[in-house]
């Protein structure tokens, strides 16, 4: 069963076999993505490499149902957005997939998140419905078994003290949160954090001038008084994480790998170290689509390890007559 093959790679050459049938499936049963491949006059007998795949421009999400499969849609998640924007919907036939997604995914970079207490301070997410992130985050809380795991909103005292607690508790604790939030946090309390790691889901949503990474990390790794920032890459449109553990470097799990494309040609893949769009491949996404061309802008480096640099504006997206179709 190819679910089962996606949960079990173990080399690349396994990746792309996986890769190259999950296309085949995804090119047979969803119209979109269908329609996307008629236009580039691509077929499956064409391609034999994963680079060859063509990767859906994710603008597709907002006008589009991507779909891979007949089954009844259990839940959609949505996108964030400005008042009057549209916004990106992922409809979800079958959520195990992505259960079984992203405790794998943690389990692989942090171990299980029965060994922490976690922590999470996510008030634009929590202010909106249908975030995959709170699906996740709320899940993995649960799975802590610990009453001092839980969301906090503007409670910034409470989680100070919650946070001050398990420190001299000594507990292994994950400290997940927005940037602005952590941020706010910050500016109001200083920490020296020797049990607690913290994580930045990114963005500052409005709330405040976007920084760069480094930026970033340089003022959370001050204000909390640790050596590294964590962070999490994910989007609405997939069912799967990157995670860094410092210096912003992204690695993925086995079922997922980053690829970036020329910002002149959006159909031409790059070699690594060179900044481009950024391509994803996410496999548990098998019932939607799992080719994703995405707005941000990255490189790709050694150990199938990458970096994000920032995002395109309108102007800088090369195709738009292809997306618009």
């Amino acid at each position: 069963m190819l679910e089962q093959k996606i949960f079990n790679i173990n080399s690349e050459k396994e990746f792309k076999q996986t890769a190259l049938e999950v296309f085949k499936h995804q090119f047979y049963n969803n119209k979109a993505y269908r329609s996307y491949c008629d236009l580039l006059y691509i077929h499956p007998s064409d391609i034999n490499e994963i680079e060859d795949i063509p990767f859906l421009p994710i603008e597709f999400f907002k006008s589009k149902k991507i779909l891979s499969s007949n089954k009844g849609i259990e839940t959609t998640f949505s996108s964030s957005g400005t008042t009057g924007s549209i916004t990106s919907k992922h409809y979800i036939n079958d959520l195990s997939l992505y259960q079984k997604s992203y405790l794998k995914s943690f389990s692989h970079f942090y171990e299980n998140p029965e060994d922490y207490i976690i922590l999470a301070l996510l008030p634009s997410y929590l202010e909106r419905q249908g975030s995959s992130l709170i699906y996740m985050v709320d899940d993995l809380i649960r799975k802590t078994k610990q009453p001092e795991s839980g969301f906090y909103l503007n409670n910034l005292d409470q989680l100070s003290e919650t946070i001050n607690k398990l420190e001299s508790l000594n507990k292994k604790t994950l400290l997940i949160g927005v940037s602005f939030a952590l941020l706010d946090l910050i500016e109001k309390y200083q920490f020296q954090l020797k049990n607690t790691i913290v994580m930045e889901t990114g963005g500052m949503k409005g709330k405040r001038k976007e920084m760069i990474r480094t930026e970033l990390h340089h003022y959370l790794s001050k204000g909390f008084g640790v050596e590294y920032i964590h962070s999490e890459y994910g989007m609405t449109e997939l069912l799967s994480q990157a995670y860094s553990k410092g210096n912003g470097i992204f690695s993925c799990p086995p079922w997922m790998k980053i690829l970036t494309r020329d910002t002149e040609d959006p159909l031409s893949v790059q070699t690594k170290n060179k900044t481009g769009g950024i391509n994803v491949i996410d496999l548990a996404n098998i019932n939607s689509c799992s080719f994703i061309a995405t707005q941000d802008l990255g490189r790709t480096l050694n150990n199938n390890t990458f970096e994000i640099i920032g995002r395109f504006d309108n102007s800088d997206i090369r195709g738009c007559n292809l997306m618009t179709l």
